[in-house]
């Protein structure tokens, strides 16, 4: 893996920067240089999930035409709305987006023990269907990767509030970008309109985020953005782990090294 530092010599994956060095070279660029940047750093994955946010990203991947690869998980539970949104975004864009799917005897397991809807009894059980839903075909789509961009952002909850430019992902060993961590939801529904990017209805209809069919309801007024998922659940922290593994992302240490 090869990164650069902001004189743009070349920096081994020993070496790598601190959080705050990358958070400061990526503060003030744009969104493209940000993205760009970030496919310098070494082979670069975006996962999208086809909301506002990520729309917003394969929207200037695939305009700049940047080296970076577009993936994502296809759940087996997704809003038929999301499922004709990628196709739509394919053909606008002229890019490809690589399909995840759960295995399915995973699928087929998890339906044997807990009942194929049996995320709505218990924390456990839900973890269990996010699990292998998500986390296991996210491993496979970062398969190779040393840097992942996401399209996390500080004011989507209170979890995500501190959300960084860079981090290092102890669990997946490797770099995560978050372009547009500093910008509010005011923000993307100005720069969507302005370049005309297709969205999913869904957000028009109260579900400002969407995930599986079974785990997302329209938000009542003045509740947060995510509020509209796994609503049954009393943990205002609540995630399926893409993004708050077990052992949670961190600021780059010092001396991080990454080894492939």
């Amino acid at each position: 893996m090869t990164l650069h530092d902001a004189a743009g010599r070349d920096r081994s994956a020993q070496g790598h920067p601190m959080a705050a060095t990358l958070d400061a070279q990526l503060q003030d660029l744009d969104l493209e240089g940000r993205l760009a940047f970030a496919a310098e750093l070494g082979n670069a994955v975006f996962t999208t999930s086809l909301g506002i946010e990520d729309q917003i990203i394969t929207a200037a991947i695939g305009t700049h035409r940047l080296p970076i690869e577009i993936s994502t998980l296809e759940t087996g539970r997704l809003f038929k709305e999301t499922l004709d949104l990628i196709g739509e975004t394919e053909e606008r864009y002229a890019i490809s987006i690589r399909r995840f799917t759960p295995e399915q005897e995973d699928v087929d397991a998890y339906a044997a023990k807990y009942g194929m809807n049996g995320f709505y009894d218990s924390v456990e059980a839900r973890h269990a269907c996010c699990h292998v839903r998500k986390l296991k075909p996210l491993a496979r789509a970062l398969a190779g990767a040393e840097v992942w961009i996401t399209g996390l952002r500080r004011g989507q909850s209170g979890s995500r509030a501190t959300t960084p430019f860079a981090e290092y992902d102890p669990e997946r060993n490797l770099i995560k970008i978050n372009p547009l961590a500093d910008w509010d939801i005011e923000a993307i529904r100005a720069h969507v309109a302005a370049e005309a990017i297709p969205v999913n209805p869904l957000h028009a209809r109260g579900y400002p985020s969407i995930g599986c069919e079974p785990c997302t309801r329209a938000i009542k007024p003045g509740e947060p953005e995510r509020a509209g998922r796994w609503w049954w659940e009393n943990d205002e922290k609540r995630e399926c782990g893409l993004h708050v593994p077990e052992n949670s992302a961190q600021p780059i240490p010092q001396a991080a090294s990454i080894v492939r």
